[in-house]
């Protein structure tokens, strides 16, 4: 009972250590849930997508990505593409003083577009392979029989950390009601989708 117990807490912290940083997806919902806009959409659809790659890990699909090193190239190019061009709108908006105010329509987005761009940011990114499906899926087969109950402890991990994300931004709002700040944070997003965008095709 007590190894069944710590073995998806085991799960829970080893997938925290793998998405709680910087990265284009997190800045992404952190944007999102400044501006109130779709968040419930869009922390579903960062979740359900990262227990989907855990459940490919955990099935050992990281093989695939092993035995065929092309396939890993392929995602990481159109990768860096859509991040550099995403660098490019969060650049633009940064110098764009009037599109920083959350109620404007500059800073409005139909569902769609926004589900389109997080399933972009998520799915063309060759890291959360790497990560959730090659070393989450290693780490979990390590457990045996257990390895789908750290996998669910993993998933769990990212459905808190989303949600934390999406709707703990709404704590900053005073510190968001000032256009400048929104210059600052999509300055910063645009130098991060960059230096993401250089490490994967630089092959880092």
């Amino acid at each position: 009972m007590t190894l069944d117990l710590l073995t998806p807490l085991a799960g829970f912290g080893f997938g925290l250590s793998l998405i709680v940083a910087i990265g284009a997806q997190n800045a992404f919902v952190l944007r999102q849930g400044l501006l109130r806009k779709h968040v419930l959409a869009v922390v579903a659809v960062c979740a359900l997508s990262d227990a989907l790659l855990i459940l490919l890990g955990v099935g050992g699909a990281g093989i695939v990505f092993t035995a065929l090193p092309w396939l890993t190239t392929v995602v990481r190019i159109a990768g860096a593409a859509f991040l550099l061009g995403y660098a490019v709108l969060a650049a633009r908006r940064a110098m764009t003083p009037k599109a920083m105010d959350a109620d404007s329509p500059a800073a409005s987005s139909a569902l769609l577009p926004t589900l389109l761009t997080c399933l972009a940011l998520t799915w063309l990114n060759p890291h959360v392979y790497l990560d959730t499906v090659v070393l989450l899926g290693s780490v979990a087969n390590t457990h045996g029989e257990a390895r789908w109950l750290f996998g669910a402890g993993a998933a769990v991990g990212s459905v808190v950390w989303f949600a934390a994300l999406g709707y703990g931004a709404r704590l900053l709002q005073p510190v968001f009601a000032k256009p400048v700040a929104w210059r600052v944070l999509d300055a910063i997003i645009a130098v991060v989708m960059v230096g993401i965008a250089a490490s994967l095709l630089l092959g880092l």
